[in-house]
């Protein structure tokens, strides 16, 4: 290894935007908001850094509300296991293993509905 740190495969939106992974609309935005503030380039010049941040932080925002790209991002990617605690995997992916296991997740859950539409008919 050359000690280089590796990007993993698939960007977590949910954690730049500091929100959980079943967040409302209005607590995405109100996070997108605090965060675009804090780390505007106006307010760090000459920081090459905050303007990635800041940049990573519109993206985010960009997909997380829209409804439709939110769940094509939901339900897409290569999720590394090595990026996530325990408790950040399941939280992630808790409607998904739910679903696909039958452990009690309400039938109108986004994944429930969305799982049932791509079983062959």
């Amino acid at each position: 290894m050359d000690g280089a740190i590796e990007e993993p495969l698939h960007k977590d939106y949910y954690k730049v935007l500091e929100v959980d992974y079943d967040a409302s609309d209005d607590n995405i935005k109100l996070n997108y908001r605090r965060l675009a503030l804090k780390w505007h380039p106006d307010k760090h010049k000459g920081e090459d850094d905050v303007t990635a941040k800041f940049q990573e932080i519109n993206e985010a925002y960009k997909i997380l509300s829209d409804p439709v790209t939110r769940l094509e991002y939901d339900f897409s990617g290569c999720y590394e296991v090595n990026q996530y605690t325990a408790r950040e995997y399941l939280s992630r992916f808790k409607g998904m293993i739910l679903t696909c296991n039958g452990l009690g997740i309400e039938h109108s859950s986004k994944w429930a509905r969305h799982l049932r539409e791509w079983e062959p008919h």
